[in-house]
């Protein structure tokens, strides 16, 4: 009797003391539970607080690459007008018989007739338009070298091999020659009438920028506005691509051998050396592009009516080789300066307008 009134009491103290433990077990899965629920809403609030600053950084980037694109281009083309000026107007000998005077190409030469039968301020003739198209030019181009570098990176297998040399060559070859067409593309008829006004010598056929666009459109057909489109893509993407991806390839080698130099100095350096390489490589194309460009301006007859290649045969034909390459020495001049000033102007821009707050 009395072993099993001792057993009746373990066995229920038993039972109280599994019973306690459960309850402390549940109470503290219940609080714990209550304590993740808690602390549930508060992670997905920091989760999306997080994931603001990186989209408001996004659109900050973007903006920041539209403007410092637009501004440095610009101000590139302000610098060097007048050297752009004497380019076309060598570019242009041979299509009509009043550019005999440029028979015996000289720089200072034209230059001197520019000053004394224009005036000074003529060295800038067309450079209202120069801004109008390289600003919206320059925006785009260098905002969709960023966004075509962005897009071929996040590509799975691409991204792999971020980082070797020669991958990062052909991105940035690619990346630039396709910012550069759709840049092009975009402002084309401003680049075209910029054109026209600045091949404008004594005679003032077109008064200004909007008489320009009524007149080609009325004389010409509305795709008169794109006359030279072809060439100027052909030419373009090239010349941009190879740009892009010498100014990157120069600047990485230099700063690997010289990280304390200036930024100033190796972005003015690597992109002068950048603009002289692309222009050798692309100036016969530039200078189909141009003549093209000016086909019957000003009620002219056409020179030129067989199309890209045929243009190409016939000044190869009756000026030679060194008919393509007819104003390059101007060409240098100018795009040394101008494309060392471009990539300089917006590096600083970019790092400048990236730093700002949103």
């Amino acid at each position: 009797m009395t072993m099993e009134a001792r057993v009746g009491v373990v066995v229920e103290g038993g039972q109280r003391a599994l019973h306690t433990a459960t309850a402390v077990n549940n109470t503290v899965v219940d609080a714990g539970n209550r304590k993740l629920l808690q602390q549930q809403p508060q992670t997905c609030q920091q989760q999306q607080q997080s994931n603001k600053p990186s989209l408001n950084q996004k659109q900050g980037g973007s903006i920041s690459h539209l403007v410092a694109g637009g501004i440095s281009g610009a101000f590139a083309k302000t610098c060097t007008a007048p050297l752009a000026r004497l380019t076309i107007l060598f570019q242009i000998q041979g299509m009509q018989s009043e550019t005999a005077i440029l028979s015996s190409p000289s720089i200072w030469r034209e230059a001197s007739r520019i000053v004394n039968e224009e005036g000074f301020r003529a060295f800038w003739k067309g450079n209202l338009v120069t801004v109008a198209h390289r600003l919206p030019y320059s925006a785009v181009n260098f905002y969709a070298y960023e966004e075509y570098n962005t897009l071929f990176y996040s590509n799975p297998v691409l991204k792999r091999f971020k980082g070797n040399a020669s991958l990062d060559v052909l991105v940035h070859f690619v990346s630039g020659g396709l910012a550069g067409m759709t840049a092009a593309s975009a402002t084309y008829p401003l680049d075209l009438v910029r054109t026209r006004l600045s091949a404008q010598r004594s005679s003032m056929y077109y008064q200004g920028v909007g008489h320009a666009f009524r007149t080609i459109i009325r004389e010409e057909g509305f795709w008169g506005l794109y006359k030279g489109l072809g060439a100027t893509l052909l030419g373009v993407g090239p010349s941009l691509a190879i740009s892009f991806s010498a100014y990157n390839s120069l600047k990485t080698s230099w700063l690997s051998h010289r990280p304390s130099d200036s930024e100033v100095m190796v972005s003015l350096s690597c992109g002068s050396l950048s603009g002289i390489a692309s222009s050798t490589a692309t100036f016969p194309v530039d200078l189909v592009r141009r003549r093209m460009q000016l086909e019957g301006a000003g009620g002219r007859a056409r020179v030129y009516k067989t199309g890209l290649l045929g243009t190409f045969k016939h000044i190869f034909k009756a000026e030679g080789m060194r008919g393509l390459y007819r104003g390059i020495l101007p060409e240098y001049y100018k795009v040394a300066p101008g494309v060392g000033i471009a990539f300089m102007a917006y590096e600083k821009l970019k790092k400048l307008l990236s730093s700002a707050p949103n």
